[in-house]
């Protein structure tokens, strides 16, 4: 247990991975517009009132999950060897939500697919994307060669893992859309597109 943690906190951390649990084999089934609060709440054994503790509704639920994802991401492309270039650097992080997705591909297809298909969730995915840059620029940034001019804006360094987490996203939508293609060798193909990964 995390010292700023309580086991109040600790509690309310496993009832909301939980729900998110639940919901998402929902959303897989049935599609994100389908699926109810109700039916998230009854699948979690809660009061759809006990739910809205929780979350403040299916949007806040879906972009935690990603949020996670890209968190997941980050601490691997933490863990790269100092010295690798930021473009395969990156490439091997998202070897970790890569392998997550592949191992649960009967879920991650159908809800890849969601996430591009439902109109409501627009928004959650462009919040995801800007999260994601926020998160990951920073560490890319201390992957990239240095210039004479100081780059203060960080201007190279979003464009660069915008550039690579519009890569996943391309070649995540290929593979939702193509049972029986390998999700990683898409992303090779894809950022292999955009620069050399070696």
């Amino acid at each position: 247990m995390t010292p700023d943690m309580s086991l109040r906190d600790h509690a309310r951390e496993a009832i909301r991975d939980e729900v998110a649990k639940h919901a998402w084999t929902l959303f897989a089934a049935h599609g994100y517009e389908a699926t109810t609060v109700d039916q998230i709440a009854d699948a979690a054994g809660m009061s759809r009132r006990t739910f809205f503790r929780y979350f403040a509704g299916k949007d806040e639920l879906v972009l935690e999950r990603l949020v996670e994802s890209g968190n997941l991401i980050a601490t691997a492309l933490e863990q790269r060897p100092a010295d690798e270039a930021a473009w395969p650097a990156l490439r091997a992080a998202f070897s970790a939500t890569i392998r997550l997705q592949e191992q649960h591909h009967e879920k991650s297809r159908p809800l890849q697919l969601m996430l591009r298909a439902e109109p409501a969730l627009r928004a959650t995915i462009e919040t995801r994307r800007r999260l994601w840059v926020e998160r990951l620029a920073p560490l890319t940034a201390a992957r990239l060669p240095s210039t004479d001019a100081a780059d203060r804006s960080g201007t190279r360094a979003a464009a660069v893992t915008a550039s690579a987490v519009a890569c996943l996203e391309a070649a995540q939508i290929a593979w939702a859309e193509n049972p029986g293609t390998s999700l990683g060798e898409l992303l090779d193909d894809a950022m292999g597109a955009v620069a050399p990964l070696r």
